[in-house]
């Protein structure tokens, strides 16, 4: 019977030690390597899971053809961000520089009210004297406080500098996902056979848990938003302001948080009605007031009931993914911590579930953290 001694310094031990210190620098090694592809390959699988469904529709029409489904559904993405997203995006590019130069300058400026206000009936004298009151007040607060923005306006500067990077990003990720499209059920397959080592009993679920969340947040969340701002940013542009895209990137954000454009998009009307002549003032509001509301009306009709991921979540997702991974973060963050969040909350119900026959059997109401997970019942749901 070998001693303590030679177990400790023993042949097999030191063996081990090195292999498992061959393993740990190989891993390591490829993660570092890997580690700037992270960001594309993400949003290519999300891109793929997200867009599934058109692209199965899509070949059964080209009878049966998959590879040509791709090639047709890659070239219509890669049009869609060449074309109106990469313009929104330079637009917001251009806004975002000019704001970082005022706030560096100390020279962030705030509109005064046009005179024509004061003509209109009722209602225009006093909206005048709010806007004048409001436009003074927070000049004189901005001028106070732009000198400690600085160091924001720095962030800023990065953030418009990594634009460029990440629609290159975006470009690769629609191309790899187009590679993707037809290998979906091997993919499938391969995560479930990975699932199924880590929770035997969940892994279809699980499974079927994390695609209906992608598909939910990817198209009812990001993909809504980005429909909302392009055309907003159309509304601004034609409306002649300024600093439309930028206008159009704070509506991509509140969109995606949950707040909503309706609170960047209200007072660009007002300004419409002050400087447009009134049949082209009428048919932007009429344009803009649809546009405000078209997530209400989008939305449920393309999530259903699979998502009720909290919105504190997909905030931090944003804000993480945006620090983490830049502007492609800002799409990706929200998605992948929606995902762990969803899978989360199903591990905990899976886990704490009581079985038949223990005492206070049923669903733990303490642990229903929300409703409709997805539309794949949970197994405490079906008891």
């Amino acid at each position: 019977m070998r001693t303590l001694r030679q177990i400790i310094f023993g042949d097999e031990v030191i063996q081990l030690v090195i292999r498992l210190g061959l393993l740990a620098v190989l891993i390591v090694w490829t993660l570092l390597l890997i580690r700037p592809f992270v960001p594309i390959l993400a949003w290519s699988v999300v891109l793929a899971v997200a867009l599934n469904p058109v692209f199965q529709r899509l070949a059964k029409i080209l009878g049966d053809r998959p590879k040509l489904a791709a090639a047709i559904l890659t070239l219509f993405s890669l049009a869609v961000v060449i074309g109106p997203a990469t313009w929104l995006g330079m637009g917001a590019v251009d806004g975002i520089r000019d704001l970082a130069g005022q706030m560096t300058a100390g020279e962030v400026l705030v509109p005064s009210p046009p005179q024509s206000i004061k003509d209109w009936p009722l209602v225009g004298p006093r909206l005048f004297d709010l806007w004048d009151q409001a436009s003074t007040n927070l000049r004189s607060l901005l001028r106070e406080v732009v000198p400690y923005l600085k160091p924001f306006a720095t962030t800023l500067l990065g953030f418009a500098g990594n634009a460029g990077v990440g629609t290159v990003k975006f470009l690769l990720s629609v191309v790899v996902a187009g590679v993707v499209f037809p290998y979906g059920p091997q993919l499938v397959a391969a995560g479930r056979d990975f699932l199924s080592q880590i929770v035997p009993d969940q892994s279809e679920h699980f499974l079927d848990l994390a695609g209906t969340t992608i598909r939910a947040v990817a198209q009812g969340v990001i993909g809504v938003a980005i429909v909302q701002s392009l055309l907003a940013g159309i509304g601004f542009k034609l409306a002649g302001i300024a600093s439309a895209g930028l206008l159009a990137f704070v509506v991509l954000l509140l969109s995606i948080v949950q707040i909503g454009g309706t609170i960047v998009i209200l007072p660009v009307i007002i300004w419409i009605w002050t400087d447009k002549e009134f049949p082209i003032a009428l048919l932007l509001t009429v344009f803009l007031a649809i546009v405000s509301v078209l997530d209400n009306i989008l939305k449920p009709l393309v999530m259903g009931r699979g998502l009720t991921t909290p919105a504190l979540v997909i905030l931090i997702g944003v804000i993480g993914g945006t620090l983490v991974h830049g502007i492609i973060g800002l799409f990706i963050g929200p998605i992948i911590l929606s995902v762990a969040w969803e899978l989360t909350v199903a591990w905990i119900r899976t886990e704490r579930a009581p079985q038949r026959g223990d005492v206070g059997y049923g669903p733990p109401r303490s642990l229903d953290l929300h409703q409709g997970v997805s539309s794949s019942p949970s197994p405490d749901n079906n008891r």
